[in-house]
């Protein structure tokens, strides 16, 4: 491929096309069933049937990752949870700045989230 046809078609893709490896999946029709799977790790996935709020869902499971020590260092970027669980771009930030207000992580203004030490 020339090297100005594959600009054009890194143009075409929009501003999005770095999040489109992401990959995500629903197994099962039952709450109970319902795994995501990413890079061979099995993961909860956020229920909109429960009443829960969807922040509250996802601020839960990344506490216990954060907890078990599966989730070190930097946090996922809030598009990237976005697009892992399925909820907006709103309900992960959300999630996170809920995190930080507990002290679990530290938000460094355009580096991203960390995990506290």
């Amino acid at each position: 491929m020339h090297p100005r046809s594959r600009a054009a078609s890194n143009q075409a893709a929009g501003p999005f096309k770095e999040y489109s490896r992401v990959h995500t999946c629903v197994n099962g029709n039952s709450p109970e069933s319902r795994h995501a799977h990413l890079g061979g790790r099995v993961r909860r996935v956020i229920d909109p049937e429960l009443p829960v709020p969807l922040h509250e869902q996802l601020a839960g499971i990344l506490r216990e990752r954060i907890t078990s020590g599966e989730l070190t260092g930097r946090v996922p970027s809030i598009l990237t949870l976005a697009q892992e669980y399925g909820v907006s771009h709103r309900t992960s930030g959300r999630a996170l700045r809920t995190l930080a207000d507990e002290g679990l992580i530290v938000a460094l203004h355009g580096k991203g989230f960390y995990v506290r030490r």
